[in-house]
This record gives C-alpha cells, sequence and structure tokens, in this order.
C-alpha cells in the first residue's frame, strides 16, 4: 500500500475499537479518506471524533453486519458518494472461549452470524463493485484458530477456517478482474475483544497465563496488516508464535494435534467446575 492514498477510499466494519480502530488511525496518516462501520455506536463517534480532529475524512456509520440490507448500503452508498472503493476491511467479529460440550446453540449462531456472514455480506456487496471499477482489496479478518487447531475455541475456529476457505477460493476466482483479497490471521492482539469474549466456565486471566505468547499492540498488528496488504500477500499472520504453529501444523499435523491435546489438558485445570 503506497504511503500516498489521497483519493482513496477504505471501509472498515468493527472500526470504532481495538484492530480496526488501528487500522483506521494508519490509513489516515497515510491520506486515506475512511468509512468506518461499527455496532457500538457510541464509541463509533468517539473514534470518528478523534480521527477527525486530526484532520481525516472520514464518515461514520452504525452498521450491524449480521444484517445483509445495512452492510449493502454502507457498501453502496460510500461507492454512490465517493466513486470509488479501494479496500475493504471486514474486521468486525466476536468470540465466545468455550470447549465445544458447552457451547450453546445460541453461541453458534453469533460466531456464525458475526464472524461468518458479516465477511460474506462485506464481500458479496463490495466484490460487484470492485469487479465493475476493475480494481480493489478486500482483506478479511479471520484468527489463528482459522489456521490450526485451538483449545476451547471449537465454534470460533469453525467460523474463522471458514473465512480463510471464503478468501482462498475468492482470490483465486477475483484476480482476473483486478480484485486482490488478503486473510488476516492474528494471535494475541490487546484489543477490547480479550474483554468482550464470553468464557463458559473458564477463567480468563488463568487462561491468559498459559496462552502461547504475549499480545501484541493494535498498531504494532495494523502496521503489520497494511504491509502485507501492500505486498498483497494472502495469508497476513501476525506474529511469530503464529507463524510458528502453523507451520507445525502444516507439515507435522499430528504433532500439531498433540500439542492441541496438552493445551486442552492445560485449559481444563482452569474450568470453573468439575464435570
Amino acid at each position: 500500500m503506497a504511503n500516498d492514498l489521497a483519493g482513496k477510499v477504505a471501509i472498515i466494519t468493527g472500526g470504532a475499537g481495538g484492530i480496526g480502530k488501528a487500522l483506521a488511525e494508519e490509513l489516515a496518516a497515510r491520506g486515506g479518506y475512511l468509512v468506518l462501520a461499527d455496532i457500538n455506536s457510541e464509541l463509533l463517534e468517539k473514534t470518528a471524533a478523534e480521527l477527525r480532529a486530526c484532520g481525516t475524512q472520514l464518515d461514520a456509520k452504525t452498521v450491524d453486519v449480521r444484517d445483509a440490507a445495512q452492510v449493502r448500503a454502507l457498501v453502496e452508498d460510500a461507492h454512490r458518494e465517493l466513486g470509488r472503493i479501494d479496500y475493504i476491511f471486514n474486521n468486525a467479529g466476536v468470540n465466545v472461549c468455550a470447549e465445544l460440550r458447552d457451547t450453546t446453540l445460541e453461541d453458534w449462531n453469533l460466531l456464525i452470524d458475526v464472524n461468518l456472514r458479516g465477511v460474506v455480506h462485506g464481500v458479496h456487496a463490495a466484490y460487484p463493485i470492485m469487479r465493475e471499477q476493475g480494481f480493489g482489496h478486500i482483506i478479511n479478518t479471520a484468527s489463528a484458530a482459522g489456521l490450526i487447531p485451538a483449545a476451547a475455541e471449537g465454534a470460533y475456529g469453525a467460523t474463522k477456517h471458514a473465512v480463510v476457505g471464503l478468501s482462498s477460493t475468492l482470490r483465486i476466482e477475483a484476480a482476473s478482474f483486478g480484485v486482490k483479497v488478503s486473510v488476516v490471521c492474528p494471535g494475541l492482539v490487546d484489543t477490547p475483544i480479550l474483554d468482550s469474549t464470553k468464557y463458559v466456565k473458564l477463567d480468563p486471566e488463568a487462561l491468559r497465563k498459559i496462552s502461547p505468547g504475549k499480545p501484541i499492540r493494535p498498531r504494532k498488528a495494523a502496521r503489520q496488516i497494511l504491509r502485507g496488504v501492500d505486498r498483497n500477500r494472502f495469508y497476513i499472520l501476525l506474529t511469530p508464535t503464529v507463524h510458528a504453529l502453523w507451520r507445525l501444523h502444516r507439515y507435522a499435523p499430528e504433532t500439531s494435534l498433540g500439542v492441541g491435546r496438552i493445551a486442552v489438558r492445560l485449559f481444563r485445570r482452569e474450568r470453573t467446575d468439575d464435570d
């Protein structure tokens, strides 16, 4: 991504906080026009005000990515008003940290609706516009849990594996239209999702102590993401731990599953019941 983004338009869902906000800050510093979307109206307005105070040009829209009509309106309005869409970051997400035996259908539906359908809605709205204009870059946020087995993240990981699969097929189909596709697979990033995650029969503080690696700061994550976008990388992995675990799973899958079983035993020590 060139340092001079003047005249270019970037849509970011989940743009009010965490990685989304950090991406907005980095893109703003490069002169891009931003369209921020988030379900949290109060936080969105606060973030928008901070960016506007620094001279950033942006629109801020309250959007629930579970609603296809809202996402379509977000994208189509931006295109109609600004004349182009250069980037869409399908970044909004939620997490439920629970063993599959403790995961309710309500949990499954929430994760699928936000993490998978939210991405589908963004792609479905932006891809036709990008095909017609002959350029654009779709960046979907998945997770390390979308690449490797993750203890107590079965349902979350399932949605993120789906995002990786969607993105890989879209990348090969979209290339002939001039449209690029990347998938972001973070490990631990110090964002509000760590606090907003629903933990089921698990102690979050205890889990953080045994989780591999330390969280990185959102701005560092955003810079790494944009570096990957600039280089048109498909997989954008954010930490050395994620790189190592992904390579292990690719080249020694049985060993990777063994590491996962060890993680399950460690996590079960932190269960808040004994069933």
